[in-house]
């Protein structure tokens, strides 16, 4: 995997964005030993404090905190210009104005045409969330062109059903967009007394999962959890078409 380009994106708040740009960024060290990491949220921080990504944060509202749309340019010339892989986190709070932005602007033509490989990782979460998520996930696969998008299940918010039961890969939704995607990632459910705890330390401490692997801050159990919960992931990860 060579001069990739992946931006994570959901309108929804909350719903994991910055949990799933450290898996990511963490699949792309195990794969090719290095990553370049940007933060474009301009509320919760979250990506940026992850010491051992080394995140860039990019810096997009003005002094009134009105986002410019022209500060992406700053995160494009990088893109365009350099080599590697890069993951990009984008907050709630920017997703409008940074999707609108991708449009107006051809991003991905443009980034394909400089011999970038493109994704968009969206994420559509269960329970109460399901609905909000969904809708987000819709108009990203039907608004950008040109471009590979990895569908997140995460199933930490419970069941991906709608209010009737249905699957989410049974909706009008899921069907209108199923062509558009390279492969889908679920996050599956564990126990939250167990892989649940271990994972909010995990996120509370900005620990990646090797970093834990290798700390006196973590038991033995909790890093026998957290090592089977990177198998997974990671293991879709490497299984889907790149």
């Amino acid at each position: 995997m060579h001069n990739t380009v992946h931006f994570v994106l959901q309108a929804k708040g909350g719903i994991g964005k910055s949990f799933v740009s450290t898996l990511l960024a963490q699949h792309l060290i195990n794969e090719t030993g290095t990553v370049r990491c940007f933060d474009t949220d301009q509320e919760n921080t979250t990506f940026a404090h992850y010491a051992a990504l080394s995140v860039s944060h990019i810096a997009l509202a003005d002094p009134s905190r009105v986002i410019n749309p022209k500060r992406f340019d700053t995160l494009m010339e990088t893109l365009l210009t350099e080599e590697g892989n890069f993951v990009i986190d984008t907050g709630a709070n920017t997703f409008s104005n940074l999707l609108a932005y991708m449009v107006e602007n051809e991003v991905f033509p443009l980034l394909n045409a400089a011999r970038k490989t493109t994704y968009v990782h969206t994420i559509v979460g269960g329970g109460d969330t399901l609905a909000d998520t969904a809708n987000g996930f819709y108009a990203i696969a039907q608004k950008v062109s040109g471009t590979r998008i990895v569908l997140w299940l995460n199933e930490h918010f419970g069941d991906i059903r709608t209010a009737e039961g249905k699957p989410f890969m049974e909706t009008q939704a899921y069907r209108q967009s199923a062509a558009r995607l390279t492969g889908t990632v679920t996050l599956f459910k564990r126990n939250a007394a167990t892989f649940g705890e271990d994972i909010r330390k995990l996120n509370t401490k900005r620990h990646t999962i090797a970093q834990a692997l290798a700390s006196s801050e973590y038991t033995l159990m909790e890093k026998q959890r957290l090592k089977t919960f990177g198998q997974e992931v990671f293991g879709q990860l490497r299984a889907l078409k790149w």
